[in-house]
């Protein structure tokens, strides 16, 4: 039988006790999606970019208390509010993540948790 682990990584608010920041299994980790907030939980000032970026942010801190890094994800979900922030969202995220860029999807959802306009999720190798 595997051994799954899940994870919570001290540098991002806590999550509610139903849920961990990333659960690990031997080979892969999966990261539940990100929000724009700050370690209190509250969302960080700016439009579509700097929300992108503290998704990107609070996903590198969950990678680092998983014991891995952006040099190892394999898949990311990006969620969008809006689709036309797209352009302005794909800018932050070709700056920030190394290159080769993981496979990616990207949507729009009609809704998202406190009505933030981007969630950002990720698969990544140990």
């Amino acid at each position: 039988m595997s051994t799954i682990e899940k994870l919570n990584s001290a540098e991002n608010p806590a999550f509610p006790h139903i849920l961990s920041h990333a659960t690990k299994v031997p080979g892969l980790i999966f990261l539940s999606g990100q929000t724009p907030v700050d370690a209190e939980g509250k969302l960080v000032p700016g439009g579509i970019q700097e929300h992108t970026e503290q998704c990107i942010k609070n996903l590198g801190n969950v990678l680092k208390a998983a014991g891995s890094s952006w040099e190892k994800v394999v898949k990311v979900n990006v969620y969008l509010k809006n689709m036309d922030d797209f352009a302005s969202m794909n800018q932050v995220y070709e700056k920030l993540l190394p290159t080769p860029k993981p496979a990616r999807t990207c949507i729009q959802a009609a809704k998202l948790p406190n009505d933030v306009d981007v969630e950002i999720e990720a698969i990544a190798a140990t």
